[in-house]
């Protein structure tokens, strides 16, 4: 069966031990935190490891920043780059996995006027090289992996589909660098979502989820049934972590994604 994790500015609480009591009664198994930038993960390492001590399950954090890795301006890339190490260390520190980040976001679509962005695309593909082995490298070190997500096209000019970020991730041969996938932005942008999953099994290291509209599980019109099924196809031992908004009650919402998961599959 697989695990579900929920992000932890969903959940109710005022500290993550309050949030995790929360999560457990809802049916989770672990909580998936967020790495804000000015390195305010790494200011978070005594609360995060009292949390640990005091049993919260902490597997994976998800960048929450306004730049990446991709970033057109050097100077916000380094900045990127920087944060990003420092996202990894502190979650391999704590006994985690890993940390998920997309190339970019909200930086350029070429879906949108003026649609041709100020980079090529040969020079989109050297920079994500330069910095997703720069990344993999310290993920290595750390003993922990990088997952590389894709955003669909209005979100992100350069990473959208599981086999954009496959040639990435094959290209810097590193282990250590892994898809982080999402149900919403793959409800978008793959022709089907169920057939990439098996197609690149080898290299699916992280899942997220929320629904076709961006709500919670069972508040769209995803197929889970497929989606879920492809994932136990493929041995995928990892959380389904839960990042979305939320449709009705949002206490109710959060509670009631566990069950739904499992009535779909999971």
């Amino acid at each position: 069966m697989l695990k579900t994790a929920v992000q932890e500015q969903l959940l109710p609480g005022d500290t993550l031990q309050a949030k995790w009591e929360f999560a457990q009664q809802a049916g989770y198994d672990a909580i998936e935190l967020r790495g804000k930038g000015d390195l305010h993960f790494a200011s978070r390492l005594d609360e995060l490891k009292q949390a640990r001590k005091d049993g919260v399950v902490m597997p994976t954090v998800c960048v929450d920043m306004l730049h990446f890795l991709g970033a057109f301006d050097e100077d916000l890339r380094r900045d990127a780059l920087t944060q990003m190490k420092s996202q990894l260390t502190v979650i391999a520190e704590i006994g985690g996995t890993g940390a998920q980040t997309p190339a970019s976001y909200g930086m350029f679509s070429r879906r949108l006027p003026p649609f041709e962005p100020p980079r090529g695309e040969a020079e989109d593909r050297e920079i994500l090289l330069t910095g997703l082995t720069e990344l993999g490298e310290h993920a290595r070190r750390e003993g922990v992996t990088l997952f590389l997500e894709p955003l669909n096209r209005y979100e992100d000019h350069m990473v959208n589909r599981l086999d954009q970020a496959a040639d990435l991730i094959r290209a810097t041969g590193l282990d250590s660098v892994r898809i982080g996938i999402d149900s919403y932005h793959m409800n978008i942008e793959e022709s089907d979502p169920a057939a990439a999953i098996l197609t690149h099994a080898d290299l699916v290291g992280h899942a997220q989820v929320s629904d076709s509209n961006r709500f919670q599980p069972g508040a769209g019109h995803l197929d889970w049934r497929a989606w879920l099924a492809a994932l136990h196809a493929i041995g995928y031992d990892g959380h389904l972590a839960l990042e979305c908004r939320l449709t009705g009650d949002p206490v109710e919402a959060v509670r009631s994604v566990p069950a739904f998961l499992k009535r779909s599959g999971a």
